[in-house]
């Protein structure tokens, strides 16, 4: 868990959980392909950091929007690839060998 934490912002592992449950859904979607899916999570876990970085940033010059945008871009990337690590171990945990 220590090592999640260096890399997530804490306030931001309810992102993976909610990304982990969007990604179950689209997986029952019918008009979702399953293909599509990670790369669907990875724009939303975008979108929600956006509005955290957004909402907890102040922002005074381009160096500040160009730290908020690098912080966006990474964290959604890393919790869409939590949330999708988190789906496999769930799935070989299930799995008879």
């Amino acid at each position: 868990m220590d090592a999640i934490q260096n890399y997530v912002k804490p306030e931001l592992l309810i992102v993976a959980i909610v990304l982990y449950f969007l990604g179950m859904w689209l997986k029952q979607a019918a008009f979702m392909k399953d293909k599509y899916i990670p790369l669907v999570l990875g724009i939303a876990g975008v979108i929600i950091c956006s509005i955290w970085v957004v909402s907890t940033t102040t922002f005074t010059n381009g160096h500040d929007i160009a730290a908020a945008i690098f912080a966006s871009v990474t964290q959604g990337i890393i919790v869409a690839g939590l949330s999708t690590y988190v789906n496999q171990v769930f799935k070989q945990l299930q799995k008879e060998e």
